[in-house]
């Protein structure tokens, strides 16, 4: 039996938070990606557009919250 680690908004604000980007603890996915959405369009986030590219490339492991939140707020915003 394979066990898969699933992303969860943790996971999401943890890789967030080393590319550099303050969010404070406990945020939701939503709250996580509007603050990095922000921060990129403020100064630039390195590494932020790899990091969605390779996340939505795993979205079969990623939380439903953490997918829509990514979708909804970060896929449009960098392109």
């Amino acid at each position: 039996m394979m066990i898969v680690e699933l992303i969860d908004g943790d996971d999401f604000r943890d890789r967030l938070v080393a590319l550099g980007i303050r969010i404070p603890e406990h945020a939701c996915p939503e709250t996580c990606a509007r603050m990095a959405l922000l921060k990129h369009m403020e100064v630039g986030v390195p590494g932020l557009q790899e990091l969605v590219r390779e996340m939505m490339d795993k979205s079969d492991v990623l939380l439903p919250s953490v997918r829509a939140a990514i979708e909804r707020f970060l896929l449009p915003g960098l392109r």
